[in-house]
């Protein structure tokens, strides 16, 4: 199971942040990054002490698995074969 390759606990997928990867059309792209991508992204919204701040990180992470090229601001191409960029 690839969760547990991750080196912290696995965060839990909130009903509001679902919801709104499924209207934005964005559940797929979502779910084909690695876990600990998925992980970060969710620990990161979590931790965000005002509301607009989460809103604004959720949007950020919509933004970025929408476009395909990016993860936290940083360049990301996806690969076909499963393996993570910058693996061999």
């Amino acid at each position: 199971m690839e969760n547990r390759r991750l080196k912290r606990a696995s965060k839990p997928m909130p009903e509001d942040i679902a919801a709104r990867l499924n209207a934005e059309g964005v559940t797929e792209a979502y779910r084909a990054r690695p876990a600990y991508q998925r992980n970060d992204y969710l620990g990161w919204i979590a931790r965000a002490k005002k509301t607009e701040t989460r809103q604004k990180r959720i949007e950020q992470m919509v933004e970025e698995l929408r476009g395909h090229s990016l993860y936290m601001r940083m360049p990301y191409r996806e690969r076909g074969d499963g393996r993570l960029p910058g693996d061999r």
